[in-house]
């Protein structure tokens, strides 16, 4: 047996880190998980009971310190500040708020908002986001939400207020916001379907951390940003034993790139005006896994080509084949990552073709091959 880990964490990252976090047990690595809200007097004399080798935990402000004073290799899952002997593991999460906006802008929304919290992360997606957002909006907005004090995630919850009323009426529709976690988006869609206004078609929303209790408990059900918390936990479990075994931490935070958005009801795909732009929109999101040609797309809808193609860059700011190639590109993404099926497959259910065209296109968007995305987003070699 490699040894006993404690585990002090809450009960939401007991769910997001034991998946991959179990492969560790098929290796005799022993968890025990500690409540991270016990006392804090309590809560040290349960840790060294347990007499672990190492400590995984979450990054909570007034807790974390008197965590890493127990002097312990100690690995911090959900933080970007760097600790003197730990290891933080975090999501990039400028990106998270990138890959929101890019699912917008692809969709041809052009009115922007964001809901955000004071905290790190939620600055660092705000910030994403409105990068991403930058060359094509014609309008933003912002609103920062002051929550509530609230001792559990799933408890973050906010009752619709009279000033995130009035800020979604003034917005211009339709309009596409970004929530900086999933429980600020339920916050949203909760205040928007109170004033009557319709989600998606008025207001678009889409959350991050793709929490599935709180995104399936919402109405509509809400499309959020994937974090790769398989990832994160493999990283964490490799990184604990690294540190036990006295392996020096890297002097920055480990960042893993964000997943894709998850798509439900929260969200429209085409947000554009023009009748002609939105047929072929919607023609090629439900054809995009056949071998298509836009010669052939454009005589199938009976519309001309030349005028087809101004409007895609006019409105998408893209040619028709890099949208169709991002569309498959969307979907390949999920795959690898939900699936186990091979590139092969994937290629071929994706519209590629062949492997090998797949792989140019994934690259070329990515900068790596499709399996070594996988790979990335589901563990892989110690990194650091």
């Amino acid at each position: 047996m490699e040894g006993r880990i404690a585990l002090v964490v809450s009960d939401v990252f007991v769910r997001r880190l034991t998946p991959a976090l179990m492969e560790f047990v098929r290796r005799r690595v022993d968890f025990r998980v500690v409540d991270i809200y016990r006392p804090l007097s309590e809560l040290a004399a349960c840790v060294e009971e347990l007499k672990p080798i190492g400590i995984i935990t979450e990054y909570l402000p007034r807790i974390t310190g008197h965590i890493l004073a127990l002097g312990l290799p100690t690995v911090i899952a959900d933080g970007d500040v760097v600790f003197p002997g730990a290891v933080t593991i975090d999501v990039d999460d400028a990106a998270v708020g990138r890959e929101a906006a890019r699912f917008f802008v692809a969709a041809g929304y052009r009115h922007f908002a964001c809901v955000y919290n004071h905290l790190p992360y939620g600055e660092q997606r705000l910030a994403g986001f409105r990068e991403a957002i930058a060359s094509v909006a014609e309008s933003w907005d912002g609103l920062r939400q002051v929550e509530r004090k609230a001792r559990y995630y799933m408890e973050s919850w906010n009752e619709p207020t009279d000033s995130l009323r009035k800020w979604l009426r003034g917005l211009p529709k339709p309009v596409a916001i970004f929530a900086v976690h999933d429980p600020l988006g339920r916050w949203v869609a909760e205040a928007a379907l109170e004033e009557g206004l319709h989600v998606p078609d008025e207001v678009a929303i889409i959350g991050a951390n793709n929490d599935e209790l709180v995104c399936g408990l919402n109405y509509p059900p809400l499309s959020s940003v994937a974090i790769p918390w398989h990832r994160i936990g493999y990283l964490a479990g490799e990184w604990v034993l690294a540190l036990a075994r006295g392996k020096k931490p890297p002097r920055k935070p480990c960042l893993v790139d964000a997943g894709p958005v998850v798509v439900r009801q929260s969200t429209s795909q085409q947000a554009v005006d023009d009748a002609d732009l939105r047929r072929t929109l919607e023609y090629l999101r439900s054809h995009f896994r056949e071998d298509l040609t836009f010669g052939g797309v454009c005589r199938e809808l009976r519309l001309n080509r030349r005028s087809l193609e101004r409007k895609f860059a006019a409105f998408l700011r893209e040619t028709p084949a890099q949208y169709l190639a991002r569309i498959r590109l969307d979907a390949a993404r999920t795959l690898l990552v939900d699936t186990n099926l091979p590139a092969a497959i994937i290629a071929d259910r994706c519209g590629f073709g062949t492997p090998e065209r797949f792989s140019t296109h994934f690259r070329e968007a990515f900068g790596i091959s499709p399996i070594r995305y996988r790979r990335r987003f589901l563990g892989g070699e110690l990194e650091g």
